[in-house]
């Protein structure tokens, strides 16, 4: 006979077991419960360093209400009435016999500080996966007034959230993640296209132009044959050489850009056709390449938060060497535009004790700072 399932049966099988983390915090939570005076053992976590409302609102209680005498917190359960009633102001769903499967389920109180650390490891990660998360957001915003400014201060929030967790977990030399980085999104842009068939005619209708766009390279463009132009033309120029459409295109042969059977004069065609400034339509190309930095930037950080087997220690080594490509990028942007976006960093809440963050750890990085 066919099975036929009982009621909710599927709905159960949805449901996904909890994680690892969701077990570290009910044996910290029962260390603390059923020792409230090993809170001075904990450090470096705060009540939404937990993963379930429940949980944070246990904490919450426990740090926050008196602890009980020892010999009486023993013979009653007083306190723990106390820290229920306490958390049940923004839980609603906890119950007493919550509170004592906590207690049954530490296997040893005296390792709450090692539980507690746990807890700020997972943590971490969870910030720095939202705010790799809220960078790529940024960028597939078309509601932004100003898309540049607005990506460059949600990638120097996460900035922050690195220095920190690196304040926390001071990172170990030559541990990265063992995360593969994803591949760089296609480019699909028909207006990408247009706007760089129209920088590479121009510049070569007006070839005087182009040493005022040096900060602009060949990987800012979005199809290879382009990027490749742009070599041929900024070679020409720092040569020297006559450019017209045909050296251009000479120069395109012999570095192999037409040997995927492209037509010469399909190349002769789009370099014949300028309008236009060479400057504008070189900032547009740098603008797109710095917000198509600052997703894939983004989507490495998911990726490397994402996978929860990696440590603290290859989260803050990867996610630094993705933020210095936006700093590369940034660099030349503010070259191309005259202008230094105004420092937006967010200041990332600190629980350990001692200060939040290193200052001589910003002051050696200048370049991060203003740029």
């Amino acid at each position: 006979m066919p099975h036929t399932p009982k009621p909710d049966e599927n709905d159960l099988d949805a449901v996904p077991p909890p994680q690892p983390v969701f077990h570290v915090e009910q044996a910290l939570l029962g260390a603390l419960l059923l020792d409230p005076h090993r809170l001075d053992d904990v450090n470096g976590i705060a009540a939404d360093s937990f993963s379930t409302a429940a949980h944070a609102a246990l904490y919450a209680a426990i740090s926050t209400l008196p602890r009980p005498d020892p010999a009486e917190h023993a013979k009653n359960t007083t306190w723990l009435d106390r820290v229920l009633a306490t958390a049940l102001e923004e839980a609603r769903g906890l119950t007493a016999s919550y509170l004592h499967a906590l207690v049954q389920v530490c296997p040893w109180p005296r390792h709450a500080p090692a539980y507690a650390r746990m807890v700020e490891a997972e943590h971490a990660r969870r910030r720095l996966l939202t705010a790799a998360e809220r960078l790529v957001h940024t960028v597939h915003d078309a509601s932004l007034p100003h898309p540049v400014q607005t990506a460059l201060a949600e990638a120097e929030a996460l900035a922050a959230v690195v220095d920190d967790i690196a304040n926390r977990f001071p990172p170990r030399s030559g541990v990265l993640p063992r995360t593969p980085a994803p591949p760089p999104t296609a480019a699909d842009d028909t207006e990408a296209v247009e706007e760089e068939q129209l920088l590479l005619a121009t510049a070569t209708a007006r070839p005087d132009n182009i040493d005022a766009v040096r900060w602009l390279l060949p990987d800012d463009l979005t199809l290879p044959l382009h990027a490749g132009l742009w070599q041929c033309l900024t070679t020409l120029a720092r040569r020297d050489e006559p450019i017209d459409p045909v050296t251009v295109l000479w120069e395109a042969q012999q570095r192999g850009l037409l040997d995927d059977g492209r037509e010469p004069g399909e190349v002769l065609r789009m370099l014949a056709e300028p309008a236009g400034d060479v400057v504008h339509w070189a900032e547009r190309a740098l603008r797109r390449s710095l917000l198509a930095t600052a997703e894939h930037t983004g989507r490495r950080v998911e990726a490397y938060a994402g996978d929860s087997a990696n440590t603290p220690f290859q989260l803050v080594a990867g996610a630094r060497r993705a933020l210095a490509d936006i700093a590369a990028v940034r660099t030349r942007w503010q070259h191309a535009t005259g202008t230094t976006p105004p420092q937006q960093r967010r200041a990332a809440p600190a629980t350990r004790a001692g200060p939040p963050t290193t200052t001589a750890a910003h002051a050696a990085r200048p370049t991060r700072a203003t740029r």
